[in-house]
């Protein structure tokens, strides 16, 4: 019964939960799910501002270098070499920043101009490619040609020598048949771009695990709530049920005295009359007739057998000792009569409180003491037996040692005997214990709430 209830409360704390968690989980994918786009959103933006600043730039550039030529190109005529000379001259010149130059290549792809790889100048690169299969040169000639604008591409970086993203803008100098550009390496937004989504990343994996650490407590707190309100209504039943087998036992004590009593005083008391009259009867035929006399001899020996069947019937189900005299002088008198019968030293220690106990625990404690010096008197092979009862901290402790042969109650099944005392002692919410050793003797105790 326990373990199905227990089942039952797993059940019904775990449908309590997983709503909780699942809404939560749903809530949060969707939650992080969308901070995710939104900050690629805002990244791609940040990404684009970025460029159009560069693109900004790159224009202005551009502007003062077509500016610094105007004069000579104005007055350039077609095949000018003295004029084409000036303009190289000048662009060649310009730069700007680390990494920033001019470059001019004519209308078939060859370099005229590079102020930081000289080693290109004169070479046609028109069919050079990066690594991303793009036509570099040929892409940017026709840019150019359709009014200038810009492009994006990979190129060797002068200052570190390693390829990197480049963004240059182009312009067509229609009358020399030239392009003419810059351009700018954006690395730097790449690596901006990468440090800013690495700490959305972050931050949405933090997020992540607050919102793990937020369920975690809150299911630790709903199934602490939860076990505490077990707890309670597990106390509140155990408690009724306490109550209900105190209850039980009182009836059954209570059915038993009565029953006992009417046995004694009823019956018994009859038999013993009857008893009482049929040896009157006998003692006046035994002068005339032998024979009735004998027939009355067997009639009284039945009897008085009735006699001592009904006292001890009376006696198991309700010493009259116990109602008549209490605890004690009840097992004074049982343990006289087992030493008695036994020859077994005994030692009898009993510290009961000034108040009687409740009648259920009284039974109880006797019950085990007959119970176990039955056992010693059959099985231990004792010569000592001890009984002790005390009182300590809202427990009243009955105790039965001997010093017999002992048992191992690990490897040994337990006994009828055993298994009542157990059961008498549970009924009641108590403690048990059986403590032995082959060769050491036994030691069997059973305590009792008395708040």
């Amino acid at each position: 019964m326990k373990r199905v209830t227990a089942s039952l409360k797993t059940k019904i704390l775990l449908l309590s939960i997983l709503p909780l968690v699942m809404v939560t989980v749903a809530v949060t994918m969707i939650s992080l799910t969308q901070a995710k786009h939104l900050s690629e959103q805002e990244i791609h933006t940040f990404e684009e501002n970025l460029l159009r600043s560069k693109r900004q730039e790159l224009q202005n550039y551009v502007e003062l270098a077509m500016n610094s030529i105007e004069h000579i190109v104005k007055d350039a005529q077609p095949g000018d070499k003295v004029a084409e000379e000036k303009v190289k001259n000048i662009l060649d010149g310009l730069t700007y920043g680390e990494d920033g130059y001019f470059f001019v290549y004519d209308r078939q792809g060859v370099n005229l101009v590079h102020p930081i790889q000289h080693e290109l100048i004169g070479q046609n690169l028109m069919d050079l490619k990066d690594e991303n299969g793009k036509m570099v040169i040929r892409d940017l000639i026709e840019v150019a040609k359709n009014g200038g604008g810009f492009y994006r591409y990979v190129w060797k970086k002068p200052s570190k020598g390693d390829l990197e993203d480049k963004l240059s803008y182009v312009v067509e100098i229609s009358k020399l048949n030239w392009m003419m550009g810059t351009g700018l390496y954006i690395d730097d937004i790449a690596k901006e771009v990468a440090s800013i989504r690495l700490k959305v990343t972050r931050n949405i994996r933090n997020t992540f695990f607050t919102v793990v650490v937020i369920l975690a407590g809150t299911i630790i707190v709903i199934a602490l709530v939860g076990i505490a309100i077990n707890m309670h209504a597990s106390q509140l039943a155990d408690k009724r049920l306490r109550e209900l087998a105190h209850s039980y036992v009182q009836f059954q004590v209570s059915q038993r005295r009565n029953f006992a009593r009417e046995l004694h005083d009823g019956i018994n008391q009859l038999m013993v009359s009857v008893k009482f009259r049929l040896e009157l009867a006998r003692d006046k035929l035994l002068k005339q007739d032998e024979s009735a006399a004998n027939d009355l001899n067997k009639g009284c020996d039945v009897l008085n057998m009735a006699i001592q069947e009904v006292r001890r019937i009376s006696h198991d189900l309700r010493p009259i000792q116990l109602d008549d005299l209490g605890l004690e002088s009840a097992l004074h008198s049982m343990i006289a009569e087992f030493s008695e019968r036994t020859g077994i030293q005994t030692n009898i220690r009993l510290e009961l409180p000034e108040q009687r106990l409740p009648d259920d625990i009284e039974i109880t404690m006797y019950r085990i003491a007959q119970e176990a010096l039955t056992n010693i008197e059959k099985h231990a092979e004792a010569t000592q037996v001890g009984l002790r009862i005390w009182s300590r901290e809202g427990y009243i402790w009955v105790e039965v040692t001997d010093d017999g042969k002992g048992f191992s109650p690990g490897k040994t099944a337990s006994g009828i005997g055993l298994l009542n005392m157990r059961e008498r002692t549970e009924l009641l919410s108590g403690r048990f214990g059986v403590k032995s050793k082959i060769g050491a003797g036994t030691r069997i105790r059973a305590g009792f709430t008395i708040l």
